[in-house]
């Protein structure tokens, strides 16, 4: 009958497999597995993007933290997915055309309608990969350790809309989940550049967004 004796740490770390095998999050003792929710996201193939310019740097290392931003473009009303699309477009050209960077700046672009899209090629692939980033053009010092997101819309003096709020929550979920990046590691734009970025309002708001994706997380 010993050999068939498992100890409270085995049975712990067995519980813990089980559940990323199954595609949740292993906790901490106590806790069970949460299944996170994989949000939709367009890629860049789907909304139109062009090629990049030059050569894209994937890096085989994983980020370490997520950076939010806000494009600082009008608040639209326009919350369909072909504005969606637009908008991503609009970005890139201008990241390309006028920054004169190889592709879009950031890894991912979420929109006013929750609408989620890639945005430097080969963001998507390496997140659903989950152990390598390509290198982007959100912030210096970042690019190579950090997923930068950025949101629809200019946020210094107005909240965002639900629908963007909650897609946000969802997509940082499923980052911390792909990469093992603690909710703790969401950070705004302006931790690291001097610049209004995220916008006065998101940013007050991520200490909810941390407790947020956390709780989707499951602890």
């Amino acid at each position: 009958m010993s050999d068939f004796i498992i100890d409270r740490r085995t049975l712990l770390r067995s519980a813990a497999l089980t559940g990323l095998a199954l595609g949740g999050v292993a906790l901490g003792a106590g806790s069970a597995a949460a299944a996170v929710t994989v949000p939709a996201i367009a890629s860049c193939a789907t909304w139109g993007a062009r090629q990049p310019s030059d050569p894209l740097t994937v890096l085989p290392h994983k980020p370490v933290r997520i950076l939010i931003h806000h494009t600082d473009t009008p608040n639209s009303t326009d919350y369909s997915q072909a504005h969606a699309y637009a908008l991503a477009r609009s970005i890139q050209n201008d990241h390309m055309d006028v920054n004169h960077w190889s592709d879009t700046g950031q890894h991912f672009t979420n929109t006013r309608g929750g609408y989620v899209l890639e945005g430097r090629h080969n963001s998507l692939s390496t997140l659903k990969g989950g152990t390598e980033i390509v290198r982007a053009a959100h912030c210096p010092g970042q690019n190579d350790i950090a997923i930068g997101i950025e949101n629809e819309g200019n946020y210094m003096t107005v909240e965002p809309p639900a629908k963007l709020y909650s897609s946000l929550v969802t997509l940082c979920a499923y980052v911390c989940h792909q990469y093992g990046i603690s909710p703790n590691d969401i950070q705004g734009h302006r931790d690291y550049i001097a610049t209004d970025c995220p916008g006065d309002v998101l940013y007050k708001k991520l200490p909810q967004l941390r407790k947020d994706v956390a709780a989707k997380l499951g602890g």
